[in-house]
């Protein structure tokens, strides 16, 4: 029962990843592509995490942590280029 879940589970978060792909693609907006970036981060963890459920293995969880630091620095640094044009002062 437990495999069918994460099969179900990987198709819809794969899904999100396929629909975040398509509104970087045609984001009518900068904003919108930032925030399609960072969706994509949030399935991609979600996905690391199922991995390690499925292999029943602790390494997926620290490389999905690793994955959220750096997807949350890259978020600030894009909005940052956004509202002032550069990313260091």
């Amino acid at each position: 029962m437990i495999t069918t879940a994460l099969i179900f589970a990987f198709g819809c978060f794969g899904l999100g990843l396929l629909f975040n792909l398509w509104r970087i693609a045609i984001g009518p907006d900068s904003a919108d592509r930032i925030l399609a970036l960072d969706t994509m981060v949030i399935n991609i963890i979600a996905l690391l995490i199922l991995y390690g459920i499925w292999q029943g293995t602790a390494v997926y969880y620290e490389a999905s942590m690793l994955v959220a630091m750096v997807g949350f620095v890259s978020t600030v640094a894009y909005c940052r280029f956004v509202l002032r044009g550069d990313i260091i002062e």
